[in-house]
């Protein structure tokens, strides 16, 4: 379902619309001499501005963990101390909650589950494995038409990774170079450039007519289970010509104008939290121009060499650094990065923080889930996930701890998410209901 031919915000989202230019919003511009220039939010924008200001959120994971001893705080309540690995986030304290106890009902399989984070489809190591629609994509189904990409789908060191998967099972591929992402979002680009990506659109729906035409004559001569999945096919190319046609309408719509320059993408996988840092950034910079409000980014670990980290040494490469055995050295070394990650983290969140929205900020405005699937990636054990949710309008604050034996489905957080969204749902994948203990602001 995927080409080459097709520009980044169709590979990855499937999609490209975006929002109406409302003449009293936070996205109107100012046009002049071949110039548009967005303006940032302004007091004087009032009540219609303040009403029409976005809910987002943002699903992180690390897919080999966090040492639980060094992440979990030992205390609950509104009153927790904060761990060693969550100490970089003290200033933030009250913007956040973390989570313990809880995880994904029957998501097992090891190193294949972090497909699942945003999923939670069932048994992801078996061989009959299909995955199900993600969180991303599930609010990108219900207000993707309110902004240019209905979603971004990013990741760092991998590209074959995703956390973002259509609903039918298909992946969309994440992109790994904030430089191409920053491109594609500010760079409207000449009058020639304009039409050759609106020809490139016209030539895909023609692609896809022609297949489905194909696929129908192939589909007379099978079997029920080929059939089923044809139509799994159809819809997904049904799909795409819809989304096709909507990135048409909105090639020729001005992109917003922002002062900062582009990223430099850090060249080698070891520079790991550089490339963090540059998604993080990025990750900021697209929901304050209302790109987008829904974005997934998956912090790959497995193939990536030993970290360069100033003033410090690592011995080995992040996988088998995971893979401890209870090495002490190891796990010491895991313990520095597992800090840096949370450094990184506050980052994200300062930079959220810093945008303001009227009387709120940004932060106040998006919801971040940071967690992992692996509750313990050197046995390989995918419950009692670290998961944090900062910001989104929840009241925060709080270590919420569930049974670490018999854990909580974290599904139930993704439907507070939903709900916080505005979308009237209440159900997830294999949620109960909305997440216990976690109220709304």
């Amino acid at each position: 379902m995927v080409t080459d031919w097709m520009p980044y915000n169709v590979k990855t989202s499937f999609m490209r619309t975006s929002t109406a230019f409302r003449s009293i919003s936070r996205r109107s511009v100012l046009r002049g001499a071949g110039v548009s220039l967005a303006l940032p939010f302004l007091e004087s924008m009032g009540r219609a501005a303040t009403t029409q200001k976005p809910r987002r959120m943002i699903g992180i994971c690390n897919n080999l963990g966090l040492l639980g001893e060094h992440f979990f705080p030992a205390t609950k309540g509104k009153d927790y101390e904060l761990s060693s690995c969550l100490q970089p986030l003290a200033a933030h304290k009250k913007d956040f909650t973390v989570f313990s106890g809880v995880s994904h009902p029957n998501v097992d399989g090891g190193h294949p589950a972090d497909v699942c984070f945003l999923t939670a489809a069932p048994h992801p190591g078996s061989s009959s494995f299909r995955n199900t629609i993600s969180l991303d994509q599930y609010i990108a189904e219900q207000i993707g038409t309110l902004t240019r990409f209905p979603s971004l789908t990013l990741s760092v060191n991998t590209r074959n990774r995703s956390l973002s998967w259509g609903g039918t099972g298909v992946q969309i591929p994440p992109e790994d170079k904030a430089a191409a992402v920053f491109k594609d979002m500010f760079f409207q680009g000449n009058a020639a450039q304009i039409e050759a990506q609106i020809r490139k659109l016209d030539t895909g729906r023609s692609i896809l007519d022609t297949v489905s035409e194909q696929a129908k004559d192939l589909q007379k001569d099978l079997g029920a289970r080929d059939k089923e999945r044809m139509d799994q096919y159809f819809t997904s190319v049904r799909d795409l010509e819809h989304r096709l046609q909507a990135s048409k309408g909105w090639e020729k719509k001005p992109k917003p104008v922002v002062s900062v320059p582009a990223p430099l993408d850090p060249a080698s996988p070891a520079e790991y939290m550089d490339k963090v840092k540059v998604m993080y950034d990025l990750t900021r910079l697209a929901l304050e121009t209302d790109s987008t409000r829904a974005i997934t980014l998956m912090l790959d670990s497995v193939s990536t060499p030993p970290l360069e980290l100033k003033g410090e040494k690592f011995t080995d490469s992040y996988h088998n650094l995971s893979h401890h055995g209870k090495s002490e050295s190891k796990r010491s070394q895991l313990k520095v990065i597992d800090v840096w990650h949370m450094k990184m983290l506050a980052h994200l969140i300062e930079g959220l923080k810093s945008v303001r929205e009227g009387d709120e900020t940004l932060l106040d405005r998006t919801m971040v889930l940071y967690g992992s699937n692996f509750g313990d990636a050197n046995m390989h054990t995918t419950n009692n996930l670290p998961t944090i949710l900062a910001g989104g309008g929840f009241r925060h604050g709080q270590h919420l701890g569930f049974d670490t034996s018999n854990n909580y489905p974290l599904p139930n957080l993704f439907v507070s998410m939903l709900q916080r969204m505005g979308i009237e749902t209440d159900r997830f994948a294999s949620s109960t209901g909305t997440m216990r203990g976690l109220e709304m602001a």
